[in-house]
């Protein structure tokens, strides 16, 4: 949880080196997904003051609602705060939906059409481990746990926990088709 300036800095700068970006900086043209990022970890961070701090930021917050609010429309990204733990990276434009009662780990990279949620109108959702890669159009459904390491592939449909760490799923249901980690799939940076 980002509750401190500090935290801030270090969240942005390891979902810089997830994303292969050499500064936390936007460009002024284009970068959609990287305007992305920074409105949601700058919201996290004004959400998550305390006291006195909190009621003097309540501009700043605002404000990163609204450009938050405007590239989720935008991109069409469902990603609400105080989910995804630092080294967060996304992959493309398209629609990506993660329920707020998610709870995912370190290093983590998503592509499109993925859907992260509960089912049957309850609260609870996956608990996502460290230095996961969910491909192009997989589902996670319902209140399942995937271990570190894991690699989720195209299209697949995962609604039973995975307990092997450093394996790759893929299929409807999801099946264990590897045991190749993801590590291929994140930016090296990440391991060094």
């Amino acid at each position: 949880m980002i509750d401190s300036k500090e935290k801030l800095k270090e969240y942005l700068k390891r979902d810089a080196a997830a994303s292969g970006r050499s500064s936390v900086k936007a460009s002024f043209c284009g970068d959609e997904i990287w305007k992305f990022q920074l409105s949601l970890r700058k919201l996290e961070y004004f959400t998550n003051k305390k006291g006195i701090a909190k009621k003097l930021s309540v501009l700043h917050k605002l404000y990163y609602n609204y450009k938050y609010h405007k590239y989720s429309l935008k991109l069409s990204f469902s990603i609400p705060i105080n989910v995804i733990d630092k080294g967060f990276s996304i992959a493309h434009y398209g629609t990506i939906v993660i329920s707020k009662y998610a709870k995912i780990g370190e290093n983590f990279r998503i592509h499109e059409g993925v859907t992260i949620g509960a089912t049957n109108g309850n609260t609870d959702a996956a608990v996502i481990g460290n230095n996961v890669f969910v491909a192009s159009g997989a589902k996670i459904i319902g209140a399942v746990s995937i271990a570190d390491d894991v690699a989720v592939g195209a299209n697949a449909v995962v609604t039973k926990s995975i307990e092997n760490a450093g394996t790759t799923w893929g299929g409807i249901p999801a099946k264990q088709i590897s045991d190749k980690n993801s590590h291929a799939n994140l930016n090296k940076v990440l391991f060094e």
